[in-house]
């Protein structure tokens, strides 16, 4: 082997090994990490509406065996006549705890009974309890004339939302039923409603 042969060998191998520690460097190098952790807490508000037949005292009816009983004047409705008009408040109102308005329609309506198909109905929005009557007038929220059981012509309206734990402000729903010329005598019927309310942005 001749002497330059053997340096060429050396002077790869040294240059081979100058690869292997260049790359070693690299792979050693220090790197640095850092964290950043976020979190939120999420509580929910409440919702409720209550419903009055005198504007006094709210309670929670919240299915058709829990419905609120409201009293028809001319003897409670009882002794109808074709053409008699009664009136009854219901009074709705969102309560103390309720954080959110609502928006709130006639979601459904029944009748049953013998003379249900001799009754029609209108509801208007009044002052008060006190301002319901036969013939009050207010805000239309189901046109009178409307069969008992039907919610044609529903009108939504809202509730607002109290401030301070305080109860919202009310709306009086005042509901007016009249007989008509086909009225069957000693028959009775018997109507309910149902009211949605969905809380607002």
């Amino acid at each position: 082997m001749t002497q330059s042969t053997t340096r060429s060998r050396k002077f790869k191998a040294i240059l081979a090994g100058g690869i292997v520690l260049g790359v070693g460097a690299a792979v050693t190098l220090a790197a640095w990490t850092d964290n950043e952790w976020a979190e939120g807490t999420f509580g929910a508000g409440s919702f409720n509406v209550q419903g009055s037949t005198n504007g006094t005292d709210f309670t929670d009816h919240t299915s058709a065996d829990g419905a609120a009983n409201l009293t028809f004047d001319l003897d409670g409705g009882d002794n109808l006549t074709p053409g008699d008009t009664v009136a009854a408040p219901f009074v709705l109102r969102l309560d103390g705890e309720t954080s959110y308005d609502a928006s709130v329609v006639l979601e459904n309506a029944a009748g049953s009974g013998g003379n249900a198909e001799a009754l029609t109905y209108g509801i208007v929005s009044v002052a008060n309890a006190g301002a319901c009557s036969a013939d009050a007038t207010g805000t239309s929220i189901v046109p009178a004339g409307t069969a008992i059981g039907s919610v044609a012509g529903a009108q939504g309206f809202d509730l607002t939302a109290g401030a301070d734990a305080a109860a919202g402000a009310p709306v009086t729903l005042c509901f007016q039923v009249t007989a008509s010329d086909s009225l069957t005598q000693g028959q009775a019927a018997t109507a309910q409603w149902q009211f949605t309310a969905t809380s607002a942005e």
